[in-house]
């Protein structure tokens, strides 16, 4: 599975002093959701969701809490502490929504072409990529996050991911 990041113009996360643990996650400045394709039968649409998030944990400040220990100090990683909606779109809405995102310099786009679940070898995903124009591209996911308020208008009132 595969990965394109689209870079933006601007850095887009949060602040350290934005980081607040006991904030409601509708309560944070910026909202993350991943829409999947409602096509995908739900293993390759769990792992199109999980390949979407992957490079925006590592894209965007300060998405995730810290360690969490249990009772017997066995530590649990860190999860998204503002929250991570997975959303479902057919793949025309997918695309629409993808382009929306891409458009706006305060949000980040990592989406996952298509191409990656048909290829096996990271070269010839890269390949299949770069012969196909952008408006051709189908997405397995995207993943978004930016200011609350534009992240809704751009998704809408797409479901959650069943």
């Amino acid at each position: 599975m595969s990965v394109v990041n689209v870079p933006s113009t601007a850095t887009v996360g949060f602040a350290p002093e934005e980081v607040d643990f006991a904030m409601s996650t509708r309560q944070a400045r910026l909202k993350w959701v991943v829409v999947v394709d409602a096509g995908l039968p739900p293993g390759r649409a769990a792992n199109a969701a999980i390949c979407a998030a992957a490079p925006t944990v590592t894209s965007v400040p300060g998405p995730l809490g810290t360690d969490a220990p249990d009772a017997e100090g066995t530590m649990h990683p860190g999860l998204p502490w503002a929250g991570c909606s997975v959303l479902v779109a057919d793949s025309a809405t997918l695309r629409t929504i993808r382009a929306k995102a891409t458009a706006r310099p305060d949000v980040h786009v990592a989406d996952v072409p298509a191409a990656a679940q048909s290829t096996r070898v990271y070269s010839d995903f890269v390949s299949a990529v770069g012969e196909t124009r952008t408006e051709d591209i189908d997405y397995c996911a995207v993943s978004i996050v930016g200011p609350r308020n534009p992240v809704d208008k751009i998704v809408g009132k797409l479901p959650l991911m069943p």
